[in-house]
């Protein structure tokens, strides 16, 4: 993996334009006559909405290029908008001029109920038997039994922490990160740990709530009713008098914990990995309450300017030697199995060290919404977003 790629961050401040599925439940777009049915000569481009580190050309690192084949092959050139949040992502897609996307779970439902993401015909794209049957029909991109994209890549959001810290007894819960107390090193939490930089982590106190206090019914962590959601954010209140920064930006939380004192939060395995291959007392456990985690999928603008050449990315994106080569670089895991093995870049162990074996623990992002069918109302997206900028201000 390279120092050099920036991961995600979440965005506080967003627009009300970004909120359009806010208040009903996930539903696709008037209907527009269907998927394509053939893919017809390219256009000699297409243009993606990318996170940083997904779509490279060897620019960075000559070793990670999986565009330059692809232009040669199909004659479609490759341009791409880093997007820095999944807020970014739906503004950009709502502007309109790109053919995809590569939309987390937390922007997914809102595209496609914002009508700006159109059906994908899995019969034009030849590898689509090959991506893992637990992601085909994954309910952040299919709905109504259509899928509207096509799978790329997926990581959990594990607890790290500071092995000298713990000694010999190792973290087991969230808990750790949410209440105060005295660590087997003999001090106190308070500022030592930290916590994700966005709305959607509240569905992390949830998902510590759902096993803390089980009276409260929670089942599902993006689907939380007033109660439910209100508990989330009391957690959440408490928390905030002992985290010691919000982290977004992955470069900075490692150095927080290899020079500020941070011993626990929750993390990507890029950040375990990488502070590890320094030679940092660091590890991570998936704890008892499971996680949340994040599945990116590639999806097709409504009005895709360039259909033809998207079409071929989307299946050149499935294809096992960028799977695997992505994986090493980002600190993922393929949605293709078959590149968990064979692959010079990621080596026989790349999968498992990025959290291949997590799957069956893991929350998948998604975006909350009011209609979420546990027989009430549920607390809708926008709720999360001014909710949670109103905690981590102290309010």
């Amino acid at each position: 993996m390279n120092k050099k790629i920036l991961l995600k961050s979440v965005s506080l401040f967003i627009g009300v334009s970004l909120l359009i599925s806010a208040c009903g439940g996930a539903q696709p777009a008037e209907d527009q006559g269907g998927p394509m049915q053939e893919i017809g000569e390219g256009e000699g481009q297409v243009d993606i909405i990318a996170w940083a580190g997904y779509i490279e050309r060897g620019d960075t690192d000559p070793a990670f290029d999986w565009v330059t084949d692809f232009e040669s092959e199909t004659g479609c050139k490759v341009n791409v908008k880093v997007a820095a949040t999944s807020d970014e992502m739906v503004s950009l897609m709502n502007e309109g001029g790109f053919d995809l996307v590569t939309a987390s779970g937390d922007a997914s439902l809102r595209l496609i109920s914002g009508g700006k993401v159109q059906e994908i015909n899995t019969d034009l794209v030849p590898r689509w038997n090959t991506v893992d049957s637990r992601l085909q029909n994954a309910a952040w991109h299919t709905v109504d039994g259509k899928h509207y994209g096509v799978p790329y890549q997926w990581g959990s959001n594990v607890l790290m922490y500071n092995s000298e810290a713990f000694g010999d007894s190792p973290p087991t819960s969230w808990e750790v990160v949410f209440k105060e107390m005295t660590l087997p090193d003999g001090q106190s939490n308070e500022g030592r740990v930290q916590a994700f930089d966005g709305p959607i982590y509240v569905a992390d106190a949830a998902l510590y709530l759902k096993h803390a206090q089980p009276e409260l019914g929670i089942e599902d962590p993006y689907a939380l009713t007033r109660v439910q959601f209100n508990a989330a954010l009391e957690l959440l209140r408490e928390q905030r008098k002992i985290v010691g920064r919000y982290w977004h930006d992955a470069f900075v939380q490692m150095d927080d914990f290899k020079n500020e004192g941070v011993v626990a939060s929750s993390s990507w395995p890029f950040q375990v990995n990488l502070l590890q291959f320094e030679g940092e007392p660091i590890a991570s456990v998936i704890p008892v309450e499971g996680a949340t985690g994040w599945a990116d999928t590639t999806m097709m603008h409504i009005d895709a300017p360039h259909p033809n050449c998207a079409y071929k990315w989307l299946d050149h994106s499935v294809n096992p030697k960028l799977q695997g080569d992505l994986a090493a670089w980002f600190g993922s895991v393929p949605v293709v199995l078959e590149a968990c093995s064979g692959n010079e870049l990621l080596g026989d162990q790349g999968c498992t060290t990025n959290g291949l074996d997590n799957f069956d623990k893991i929350w998948f992002w998604k975006t909350p919404v009011a209609d979420c069918g546990v027989g009430e109302e549920c607390v809708p997206y926008h709720e999360w977003v001014t909710n949670f900028i109103a905690v981590i201000g102290g309010r």
